[in-house]
């Protein structure tokens, strides 16, 4: 009900008191004043990493973060130091997932109906202790950004963090599978130490706007999302969820593929052609931005600040450049 206790009260804690249905333009920008940011999801390997390079180059398409879901403990020493080197001279992101999780062990209510209740979530101390040592890993190969999924996590990796335990510049990408999907529920995981936070796939602009709203951290929003989270396609209204978001990471993922994880050398030709079309997907969509809102929006290029670039990226790639 309009003006209800519970309105006001939400309006005097700093919430905003409805969904945003005005779709109010966002005036909050990325460091290098951007408003959007362009990610490919599922880039499983430094051969698929190679591939989104590789495509987004022939494409024109300014891709500044990739992520990936298998977890950093499906990767060799040598695989991992092939992606932190990729990003560090390409000046691209490189987040890798922190794994596993219920889902990937033998909880038997992950595997029941309401088995997606559970299943992102760390399962006792010895899968909380596993995925906080994929960070670990993923730190000391020079990786700077990992994608976390349950907030006992979120919370002992920002402890890490403070205490030198991990590096100070490592970064915390929410996934998607933690769903943030309300403006309080954004603040606490920001709270928490969130610097990016993955939001359902099947929020209304409105309901992204009620969250930007409230927190000041980049949003990741998929444009197009595969199958087991969603199988839709927003091109329609990318401009719109920039205006709304920002600063956002637009996302593509790709509709009619099954979930590839865990992948491995055993899908690798699959792996890279399914990362040159997310290439294509996002040359497609921003095309359409062109059409829409041409010169509306800024977009980042390589190396730009704000980024959890690979450490080595520090000596080899300008800031904003």
């Amino acid at each position: 009900m309009a003006g209800s206790a519970t309105r006001r009260f939400l309006a005097s804690r700093g919430l905003p008191e409805r969904d945003l249905g005005e779709l109010p333009e966002s005036a909050k920008r990325f460091p290098d004043g951007a408003h959007y940011r362009v990610e490919i999801p599922s880039t499983e390997g430094p051969r698929a990493f190679e591939a989104v390079l590789d495509e987004a180059e022939r494409r024109s398409v300014p891709v500044v973060r990739i992520s990936q879901g298998s977890g950093v403990f499906m990767h060799t020493d040598e695989e991992l130091d092939g992606m932190a080197r990729l990003g560090a001279v390409n000046g691209v992101e490189v987040s890798l997932f922190a794994r596993p999780s219920a889902g990937w062990d033998s909880s038997a209510m992950a595997r029941a109906p309401v088995g997606p209740l559970v299943a992102p979530t760390a399962r006792g101390t010895e899968q909380l202790v596993a995925v906080l040592e994929d960070a670990r890993r993923a730190a000391a190969h020079g990786i700077r950004s990992v994608l976390i999924q349950d907030i006992g996590v979120l919370s002992v990796f920002a402890a890490m963090r403070r205490t030198g335990e991990l590096p100070a510049d490592m970064q915390a990408k929410v996934s998607v599978m933690l769903p943030v999907a309300n403006p309080a529920s954004a603040r606490v995981i920001v709270e928490l130490g969130a610097n990016t936070i993955n939001l359902p796939t099947d929020l209304t602009l409105a309901q992204v706007g009620a969250i930007r709203a409230a927190v000041d951290v980049p949003l990741d929003v998929y444009v197009e999302c595969p199958d087991n989270l969603g199988g839709f396609v927003r091109f329609h209204e990318i401009a719109d969820l920039i205006r709304v978001a920002a600063p956002v990471y637009l996302k593509f993922g790709l509709r009619g593929t099954t979930d590839p994880y865990p992948a491995g050398l055993h899908m690798e030709p699959q792996l890279v052609a399914l990362a040159r079309e997310r290439v294509r997907r996002a040359r497609l969509a921003l095309d359409l931005l062109e059409r829409e809102a041409s010169g509306e929006f800024e977009t980042s290029r390589a190396g730009a600040a704000g980024l959890a670039l690979p450490a080595k990226a520090l000596a080899s790639v300008t800031p904003g450049g």
